[in-house]
């Protein structure tokens, strides 16, 4: 059992950047792979990004390669997302997501078995 917990969203202007933070805690951190995945209003909840236990694999949603990067300090039991060239189609509530896997990324959404509360991201334009 792993609880998560996301925080950095908020208020940014077009073009701009964020970071989003992933803390876990209750379990081993290091045991789960980890992803990210945004829901905005009256739309499915889509995958962003993913990242190996290990932080060695990453692997991205085609609408945001080049611009995000998923992240990982298991020592700080923290996952992260730096979102960069932000555009007002992004607005959403981002969720980080927890799923157990040897190894490689996580990339369907049915696999994870943890997910955080969520944090709302907003992009003016």
């Amino acid at each position: 059992q792993v609880q998560l917990v996301e925080s950095g969203g908020g208020l940014v202007q077009a073009g701009g950047s964020l970071r989003l933070s992933c803390a876990a805690s209750g379990s081993t951190f290091s045991s789960y792979a980890m992803g990210w995945f945004r829901q905005a209003p009256g739309k499915e909840r889509e995958f962003v990004a993913a990242v190996s236990r290990s932080g060695g694999s990453t692997y991205y949603a085609d609408s945001v390669k080049g611009r995000f990067t998923i992240s990982r300090d298991n020592a700080k039991k923290t996952v992260y997302l730096q979102m960069n060239s932000l555009k007002p189609d992004e607005t959403a509530v981002y969720y980080c997501a927890a799923g157990l896997k040897t190894y490689n990324v996580i990339l369907d959404r049915d696999e994870y078995t943890n997910w955080g509360q969520g944090t709302q991201v907003t992009v003016s334009s």
